[in-house]
């Protein structure tokens, strides 16, 4: 079912259930959302429909706002312009564009990257961290204040989830500080020393993500 507001057509879902009310909502796809029961019927939503028309542009008019605010996506140290593609059945991106099904679908994607990325990367520096340390368990939450905490006690490395936004070398510096935690649990020279053997270009790098 389509509707046409402001010489717009939008596509209607329709799901039925067991329930004694009708909902209306916009999903940020723009596709209008009626929730019913199996007694409406059609006339009744075409109805319900041109009733809402002037709820339905505030809540169009919102979503559409929401997209601008998100419409650049950092990703690995790149921007990129984000593409609702309602037909589409999986992630592609092409050039400075991520074209999807939903912003729901890229918020599951995203997650699932950071879980991809990080654990990569932290097994690739582990295998060169000659430093005869047990294999951490990787973490991973948003933090406000640190891109990785050490935990010594448990042995694990928690990382900021906001670090998927930056460049693959930012994320091998913050996992490489979080590894050398485990030999000093301080910020000696000797610690320093751990982190230049194995990034050493840090300084620049910490510079860089301070600006």
């Amino acid at each position: 079912m389509e509707w046409v507001i402001d010489n717009q057509t939008y596509k209607v879902e329709i799901q039925r259930k067991n329930n004694k009310n009708t909902y209306l909502r916009v999903n940020e796809d723009l596709t209008i959302l009626i929730t019913t029961n199996y007694l409406v019927s059609k006339k009744q939503i075409s109805d319900l429909l041109r009733r809402n028309e002037k709820y339905l542009q505030k809540m169009i008019s919102k979503r559409i706002k929401e997209q601008e605010k998100k419409k650049l996506f950092s990703y690995l140290g790149k921007n990129y312009d984000i593409v609702i593609v309602p037909t589409m059945n999986k992630i592609e991106i092409i050039n400075n564009k991520i074209l999807v099904k939903s912003w729901d679908y890229l918020n599951k994607w995203y997650g699932n990257e950071i879980k991809r990325v990080f654990s990569e990367r932290l097994n690739i520096i582990y295998q060169k961290f000659n430093e005869q340390l047990p294999y951490p368990k990787l973490k991973i939450r948003k933090m406000k204040t640190r891109w990785g905490v050490c935990n010594r006690k448990n042995l694990s490395i928690t990382l900021n989830s906001e670090l998927i936004k930056l460049d693959i070398e930012k994320i091998d510096y913050v996992i490489i500080h979080e590894l050398a935690h485990f030999i000093h649990f301080n910020h000696s020279i000797n610690f320093w020393n751990i982190v230049a053997k194995y990034c050493p270009n840090y300084k620049a790098i910490r510079k860089s993500m301070k600006e």
